[in-house]
């Protein structure tokens, strides 16, 4: 039960940060503007894809554990 709960909100959080990296069309926007501050948006992006892919293992990751029966 808690590693669905896990899972659940890594699958929150993985699409949090994808949406935040869609250029144009996603939240991005909201909070990189038009993209005058380039510096302070590229940390920005990093972080976020970093996260996108740390978060995306572990989805992976809790997906294959949850395939293995309880009884083993």
């Amino acid at each position: 039960m808690i590693l669905i709960s896990v899972q659940i909100i890594v699958s929150i959080l993985l699409i949090l940060t994808v949406l935040l990296q869609m250029q144009g069309s996603g939240l991005s926007t909201t909070f990189g503007g038009g993209g005058e501050f380039f510096r302070s948006k590229r940390s920005i992006e990093k972080i976020l894809y970093f996260l996108t892919i740390i978060l995306a293992a572990l989805f992976g990751i809790l997906s294959l554990v949850l395939l293995i029966p309880p009884g083993r």
